[in-house]
C-alpha cells in the first residue's frame, strides 16, 4: 500500500480530438500551431433550416470505434463515451500496464464531463415527440448519464477501486485529475485512470450557446475564429474530444518498470461565488485556485515556467484570467519588465471542449516540461490592451521549464489549477 504524500506520476496518455485521433497527433498539431476548427457537418442540423448564425465547431471527424469496441456495444453508448473510452484505451496501451496482473480494488477511475450524453437526450426527446415513450431506446439512461464514461472504463479494465465522475462544467476534467491524484496520495489506490470526455457539438448545445451570444460567428474563416486574448475575438468555438491519463504512485510505477512522463505536483480549486456564467472580473477565484495549487506543490510563483491558460476567447473570461495571473505572478509574468513566464491558450487551435478541456490541455503541459516546447496561441494578431504577458503568439517556443500550470474555469464559478513537473 502506498503511503500518504507519495509522489504521483503520469505513465500513459491518450486523446481523441479534432487535432488528431490520438495523443501523439494531437500534440503534433498543437506544436505546429494547426487549427482543428471547421464548418459544422451533420444532417441533424439541416432539419432546423437556415437559422444558424454559428456554422463552425471543433468536431472530431473521420474517427470511429472499430479498433476498440464491437459495433453492437458502440450502439449502447453515447458519443461522449466513445471518445472517452477510446482515449482511455490508448492511455492504458501507452502506459504498458496490465490491469489483469494487479489487485483490482487498488485501481480506479475518475472522469469529468460537463454535459454527458447530450446527443442521447436530444434524440430521445425527438423520439418521444414523434413516436411515443414506448419507442425509446432501452439504453437511453446508461447512454445519457454523465458517469457513463467512468463506469464503462471500470468495466473495460476491471477496475474495482475508487470510481467517480465530476460535472463542474468546464472545470470537470481538472477536478477529476486532481481527485485521482489525491486518492493516490492518501494511499487509497496505486493506479488511477483520470481525464475527461465531451461530445456537445449538437444542435441543442450549439443553439443554446449561440443564443447566449457566447460563440464566435467568424464562419468564413473557421481556423481563425478561436482567438484568445486578441482584441478582435468574438466568442469561443465549441468543440468535442477526450483525453485520459494513467496516474500511479512513483513506487508502483518504478516497481513495474514504467516510463514516467511527468509528475503531478499540485492541485487547487475554488469558487468565484459571483455569477452563474460570468467570471469574477477581478480574477479573485482564479487567483485563489492558483495560489492553492502552488501551496500544495510547495512551489513559489517564480518556479512556474509555463501556464496553459483557460483562455476561451471571450472578452470577460480572458480579461479575468490575465488579471488573476498578474495578481499571482507579479513581475515574473510581466513582459514589460522582463518577466520570464510564458502563457498560451491551445483552445486557439482545438476550441473549447468544455468538461474535457483541462485534460486535453494537460497534454500541452506534459510536453512542455518533458520536451521544453511551449504550444502557441495562434490567431493572436492584436493582443488586448493591458495583457502584459508573453502569450506565445502564432508559433511554438523552445523553452526548458521545470513546472507547468494548467488552469480550467467553469460556469458556476468553478476554478481548478493543476501543476505538473518534469520528472527527475
Amino acid at each position: 500500500m502506498s503511503s500518504s504524500g507519495a509522489r504521483i506520476v503520469i505513465t500513459g496518455m491518450g486523446a481523441v480530438s479534432n487535432l488528431g485521433p490520438d495523443a501523439g497527433s494531437t500534440w503534433a498539431a498543437m506544436r505546429e500551431g494547426r487549427s482543428g476548427i471547421t464548418r459544422i457537418e451533420g444532417e441533424e442540423f439541416a432539419q432546423y433550416g437556415d437559422v444558424w448564425s454559428v456554422e463552425i465547431a471543433g468536431q472530431v471527424k473521420g474517427w470511429d470505434t472499430a479498433s476498440f469496441m464491437e459495433h453492437r456495444e458502440a450502439k449502447r453508448q453515447d458519443r461522449f463515451s466513445h471518445l472517452g473510452l477510446g482515449a482511455a484505451v490508448e492511455a492504458v496501451r501507452h502506459s504498458g500496464i496490465d490491469f489483469a496482473a494487479l489487485e483490482p480494488d487498488r485501481c480506479g477511475v475518475v472522469i469529468g464531463s460537463g454535459i454527458g450524453g447530450i446527443k442521447t437526450i436530444e434524440d430521445g426527446v425527438i423520439v418521444m415527440r414523434d413516436k411515443g415513450p414506448d419507442r425509446l431506446n432501452p439504453f437511453t439512461v446508461p447512454r445519457l448519464m454523465a458517469n457513463a464514461v467512468a463506469g464503462n472504463i471500470s468495466i473495460k479494465f476491471g477496475l474495482k477501486g475508487p470510481a467517480s465522475c465530476h460535472a463542474t462544467a468546464c472545470a470537470s476534467s481538472g477536478h477529476a485529475i486532481g481527485d485521482a491524484m489525491n486518492y493516490l496520495r492518501r494511499g487509497l489506490a496505486d493506479v488511477m485512470i483520470a481525464g475527461g470526455a465531451e461530445a456537445a457539438c449538437t444542435p441543442l448545445c450549439i443553439g443554446a450557446f449561440m443564443t447566449m451570444k457566447a460563440l464566435s460567428t467568424r464562419n468564413a474563416e473557421p481556423n481563425k475564429a478561436s482567438r484568445p486574448f486578441d482584441k478582435d475575438r468574438d466568442g469561443f468555438v465549441l468543440a468535442e474530444g477526450a483525453a485520459m491519463f494513467v496516474l500511479e504512485t512513483e513506487e508502483h510505477a518504478k516497481k513495474r518498470g514504467a516510463t514516467i512522463y511527468a509528475e503531478v505536483v499540485g492541485f487547487g480549486n475554488s469558487c468565484d461565488a459571483y455569477h452563474i456564467t460570468a467570471p469574477d472580473e477581478a480574477g479573485g477565484g482564479a487567483s485563489r485556485s492558483m495560489k492553492m495549487a502552488l501551496r500544495d506543490a510547495r512551489l513559489n510563483p517564480d518556479d512556474i515556467g509555463y501556464v496553459n491558460a483557460h483562455g476561451t476567447s471571450t472578452p470577460l473570461g480572458d480579461k479575468a484570467e490575465v488579471s488573476a495571473v498578474l495578481k499571482v505572478f507579479g513581475d515574473h509574468a510581466r513582459k514589460s519588465v522582463g518577466g520570464k513566464l510564458l502563457m498560451s491558450s491551445t483552445k486557439s487551435m482545438h476550441g473549447h471542449t468544455l468538461g474535457a478541456s483541462g485534460a486535453l490541455e494537460m497534454i500541452a503541459c506534459i510536453h512542455a516540461v518533458q520536451e521544453g516546447v511551449i504550444a502557441p496561441t495562434i490567431n493572436l494578431d492584436h493582443p488586448d490592451e493591458g495583457f502584459d504577458i508573453d502569450l506565445v503568439p502564432h508559433h511554438s517556443r523552445e523553452r526548458r521549464v521545470k513546472y507547468a500550470m494548467n488552469n480550467t474555469f467553469g460556469f458556476g464559478g468553478h476554478n481548478v489549477t493543476l501543476i505538473v513537473g518534469r520528472y527527475e
